[in-house]
Protein backbone atom coordinates (compact mmCIF):
# COMPACT_ATOMS: atom_id res chain seq x y z
CA UNK A 1 0.00 0.00 0.00
CA UNK A 2 1.62 3.01 -1.25
CA UNK A 3 2.19 6.08 1.53
CA UNK A 4 0.03 9.05 2.19
CA UNK A 5 1.79 12.46 1.87
CA UNK A 6 2.28 14.00 5.44
CA UNK A 7 1.92 17.56 5.63
CA UNK A 8 4.87 19.17 7.51
CA UNK A 9 4.04 23.17 8.05
CA UNK A 10 4.26 24.47 11.00
CA UNK A 11 1.86 27.50 11.94
CA UNK A 12 4.63 30.05 12.10
CA UNK A 13 5.70 28.97 8.56
CA UNK A 14 5.52 31.75 6.12
CA UNK A 15 3.74 31.30 2.62
CA UNK A 16 5.40 31.36 -0.27
CA UNK A 17 4.03 33.85 -3.45
CA UNK A 18 4.16 33.41 -7.11
CA UNK A 19 7.65 33.89 -7.55
CA UNK A 20 9.05 32.19 -4.88
CA UNK A 21 7.36 29.09 -6.08
CA UNK A 22 8.73 29.35 -8.91
CA UNK A 23 12.47 29.33 -7.54
CA UNK A 24 14.05 30.62 -10.74
CA UNK A 25 14.29 34.65 -9.53
CA UNK A 26 16.67 32.78 -6.19
CA UNK A 27 18.56 30.53 -8.84
CA UNK A 28 19.41 34.04 -10.63
CA UNK A 29 19.99 35.77 -7.38
CA UNK A 30 22.79 33.02 -6.28
CA UNK A 31 24.27 33.37 -9.85
CA UNK A 32 24.74 37.29 -9.70
CA UNK A 33 26.10 36.75 -6.30
CA UNK A 34 28.12 34.02 -7.56
CA UNK A 35 29.88 36.25 -10.69
CA UNK A 36 29.77 39.23 -8.82
CA UNK A 37 32.35 37.07 -6.64
CA UNK A 38 34.40 35.85 -9.33
CA UNK A 39 35.33 39.30 -10.87
CA UNK A 40 36.18 41.35 -7.49
CA UNK A 41 37.46 39.01 -5.04
CA UNK A 42 40.85 38.25 -5.50
CA UNK A 43 42.61 34.55 -6.76
CA UNK A 44 42.78 32.03 -3.86
CA UNK A 45 44.03 29.35 -5.78
CA UNK A 46 48.10 28.80 -7.13
CA UNK A 47 48.55 27.30 -10.77
CA UNK A 48 50.22 24.20 -9.49
CA UNK A 49 52.29 22.35 -10.36
CA UNK A 50 53.83 26.11 -12.16
CA UNK A 51 52.89 27.89 -9.03
CA UNK A 52 54.56 25.95 -5.32
CA UNK A 53 52.34 26.58 -2.64
CA UNK A 54 54.93 27.55 0.61
CA UNK A 55 54.14 26.43 3.75
CA UNK A 56 54.38 27.95 7.06
CA UNK A 57 56.94 26.84 9.89
CA UNK A 58 54.38 25.41 11.75
CA UNK A 59 53.41 22.73 8.77
CA UNK A 60 54.63 18.96 9.01
CA UNK A 61 55.97 18.05 6.25
CA UNK A 62 58.21 15.29 5.16
CA UNK A 63 60.85 14.45 8.38
CA UNK A 64 64.04 15.21 8.02
CA UNK A 65 67.66 14.50 9.74
CA UNK A 66 69.79 17.93 10.29
CA UNK A 67 73.39 17.74 9.60
CA UNK A 68 75.81 19.81 11.17
CA UNK A 69 79.42 19.83 9.52
CA UNK A 70 78.80 17.56 7.33
CA UNK A 71 77.73 14.58 9.87
CA UNK A 72 74.15 14.28 11.53
CA UNK A 73 73.66 15.72 14.56
CA UNK A 74 71.59 12.41 15.96
CA UNK A 75 72.75 10.89 18.32
CA UNK A 76 71.35 7.45 17.56
CA UNK A 77 69.35 7.15 21.22
CA UNK A 78 66.76 5.44 18.69
CA UNK A 79 64.01 7.37 20.69
CA UNK A 80 62.06 8.14 17.40
CA UNK A 81 62.17 4.67 16.30
CA UNK A 82 60.32 4.02 19.58
CA UNK A 83 57.65 6.75 18.94
CA UNK A 84 57.11 6.08 15.78
CA UNK A 85 53.45 4.66 15.24
CA UNK A 86 53.42 3.19 11.87
CA UNK A 87 56.94 1.85 12.77
CA UNK A 88 58.37 3.53 9.12
CA UNK A 89 61.85 4.20 11.30
CA UNK A 90 64.86 2.02 11.55
CA UNK A 91 68.65 2.95 12.28
CA UNK A 92 72.03 0.54 13.23
CA UNK A 93 74.10 2.25 16.15
CA UNK A 94 77.90 2.88 16.05
CA UNK A 95 80.25 4.62 18.59
CA UNK A 96 82.18 7.86 17.62
CA UNK A 97 85.98 7.36 17.35
CA UNK A 98 86.35 11.24 17.34
CA UNK A 99 87.62 12.34 20.82
CA UNK A 100 86.81 15.78 19.98
CA UNK A 101 83.49 14.83 19.48
CA UNK A 102 80.76 16.12 21.70
CA UNK A 103 78.84 13.00 21.00
CA UNK A 104 80.00 8.96 21.70
CA UNK A 105 77.38 7.37 19.20
CA UNK A 106 76.24 8.09 15.63
CA UNK A 107 74.03 6.51 13.28
CA UNK A 108 75.52 3.86 11.05
CA UNK A 109 72.70 3.85 9.07
CA UNK A 110 68.91 5.29 9.22
CA UNK A 111 66.11 4.73 7.05
CA UNK A 112 62.75 6.10 7.04
CA UNK A 113 60.08 3.98 5.18
CA UNK A 114 57.87 6.98 3.75
CA UNK A 115 54.60 4.83 2.30
CA UNK A 116 54.70 4.39 6.09
CA UNK A 117 54.93 7.22 7.77
CA UNK A 118 51.73 9.04 8.84
CA UNK A 119 53.66 12.97 9.20
CA UNK A 120 52.61 12.71 12.59
CA UNK A 121 55.50 14.85 14.05
CA UNK A 122 56.04 11.75 17.15
CA UNK A 123 59.88 11.63 15.92
CA UNK A 124 60.42 15.53 16.04
CA UNK A 125 58.67 15.59 19.79
CA UNK A 126 60.75 12.85 21.54
CA UNK A 127 63.93 13.91 19.77
CA UNK A 128 66.51 15.14 22.58
CA UNK A 129 68.70 16.69 19.91
CA UNK A 130 66.26 18.12 17.93
CA UNK A 131 68.06 16.36 15.04
CA UNK A 132 65.06 14.99 13.42
CA UNK A 133 62.56 17.39 12.35
CA UNK A 134 59.47 18.44 10.28
CA UNK A 135 60.34 19.74 6.71
CA UNK A 136 58.10 21.77 4.29
CA UNK A 137 58.70 19.20 1.57
CA UNK A 138 55.15 17.60 0.83
CA UNK A 139 55.40 16.63 -2.72
CA UNK A 140 56.91 13.26 -3.22
CA UNK A 141 56.50 10.59 -6.35
CA UNK A 142 58.03 7.10 -5.89
CA UNK A 143 58.15 4.68 -8.76
CA UNK A 144 58.50 1.64 -7.03
CA UNK A 145 58.28 0.51 -3.36
CA UNK A 146 61.75 0.50 -2.91
CA UNK A 147 62.34 4.36 -3.78
CA UNK A 148 60.32 5.46 -1.25
CA UNK A 149 62.92 3.93 1.53
CA UNK A 150 65.10 7.11 2.21
CA UNK A 151 68.47 6.59 3.85
CA UNK A 152 70.80 9.31 5.05
CA UNK A 153 72.01 10.47 1.48
CA UNK A 154 68.03 11.88 0.85
CA UNK A 155 67.60 12.56 4.89
CA UNK A 156 70.19 14.85 5.76
CA UNK A 157 69.43 18.49 5.62
CA UNK A 158 71.82 21.36 6.57
CA UNK A 159 70.31 22.58 9.03
CA UNK A 160 71.47 26.41 7.63
CA UNK A 161 68.34 25.31 5.02
CA UNK A 162 66.24 24.28 8.22
CA UNK A 163 66.57 27.68 10.32
CA UNK A 164 62.46 28.42 9.76
CA UNK A 165 61.76 24.87 11.59
CA UNK A 166 64.53 25.20 14.39
CA UNK A 167 63.30 28.96 15.04
CA UNK A 168 59.98 27.87 15.13
CA UNK A 169 60.19 24.82 18.01
CA UNK A 170 62.26 26.96 20.02
CA UNK A 171 59.86 29.59 20.04
CA UNK A 172 56.94 26.77 20.75
CA UNK A 173 58.68 25.34 23.15
CA UNK A 174 59.50 28.12 24.94
CA UNK A 175 55.94 29.36 25.00
CA UNK A 176 55.04 26.17 27.02
CA UNK A 177 53.39 26.73 31.08
CA UNK A 178 55.32 26.18 33.68
CA UNK A 179 58.36 25.32 31.16
CA UNK A 180 61.86 26.93 31.65
CA UNK A 181 63.83 28.32 28.20
CA UNK A 182 64.43 25.53 26.14
CA UNK A 183 67.98 25.89 24.10
CA UNK A 184 69.20 23.14 21.90
CA UNK A 185 72.95 21.75 23.61
CA UNK A 186 75.27 19.41 21.55
CA UNK A 187 76.14 18.03 24.62
CA UNK A 188 72.73 17.41 26.40
CA UNK A 189 72.41 13.94 25.79
CA UNK A 190 75.36 11.40 25.11
CA UNK A 191 75.32 7.75 24.24
CA UNK A 192 78.10 5.05 24.59
CA UNK A 193 77.80 1.69 23.60
CA UNK A 194 81.29 0.43 24.81
CA UNK A 195 80.01 -2.30 26.98
CA UNK A 196 78.80 -4.24 24.57
CA UNK A 197 78.58 -7.52 26.34
CA UNK A 198 76.86 -5.37 29.06
CA UNK A 199 74.23 -4.73 26.51
CA UNK A 200 74.22 -8.29 25.38
CA UNK A 201 73.57 -9.67 28.67
CA UNK A 202 70.93 -7.22 29.36
CA UNK A 203 68.67 -8.73 25.78
CA UNK A 204 69.38 -11.86 26.70
CA UNK A 205 68.16 -11.94 30.18
CA UNK A 206 66.41 -8.61 31.62
CA UNK A 207 65.41 -6.42 28.03
CA UNK A 208 64.89 -8.48 25.34
CA UNK A 209 63.54 -5.45 23.68
CA UNK A 210 67.61 -4.25 22.98
CA UNK A 211 67.51 -7.11 20.24
CA UNK A 212 65.44 -4.53 17.84
CA UNK A 213 67.26 -1.69 19.00
CA UNK A 214 70.76 -2.06 20.12
CA UNK A 215 71.86 -5.30 18.67
CA UNK A 216 69.65 -5.34 15.69
CA UNK A 217 71.18 -7.74 12.90
CA UNK A 218 68.72 -6.54 9.73
CA UNK A 219 70.38 -5.21 7.05
CA UNK A 220 69.29 -1.63 5.25
CA UNK A 221 67.50 -1.60 2.57
CA UNK A 222 67.83 1.82 0.92
CA UNK A 223 70.42 2.43 -2.20
CA UNK A 224 72.64 4.63 -0.49
CA UNK A 225 72.28 4.27 3.32
CA UNK A 226 75.65 5.44 4.13
CA UNK A 227 77.65 9.29 4.48
CA UNK A 228 81.38 9.87 3.72
CA UNK A 229 82.11 6.38 2.26
CA UNK A 230 81.61 4.90 5.32
CA UNK A 231 80.36 1.30 5.60
CA UNK A 232 76.64 0.75 7.02
CA UNK A 233 77.42 -1.85 9.51
CA UNK A 234 80.00 -1.94 12.43
CA UNK A 235 81.11 -5.17 11.83
CA UNK A 236 82.14 -4.54 7.59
Amino acid sequence: MPGVPKNTKTENERNLNFWERLYLPEIFKGLRYSFRKMVREPSYTTEYPDELWEPPDSYRGRPVLVEEEGKPRCVSCNLCAKACPPMAIAMQSREVDDPNSSKEREPAWFEINMLRCIYCGFCEEVCPEEAIVMSKEYDLTFHGRDEAIFGLDRLLVPAERLTDRLDYLEEARNKQENADAWQHRKDNNLHSLRDRKYVRELAETEMPELKNTHLRSETPIAAANTWEGRPSSDDA
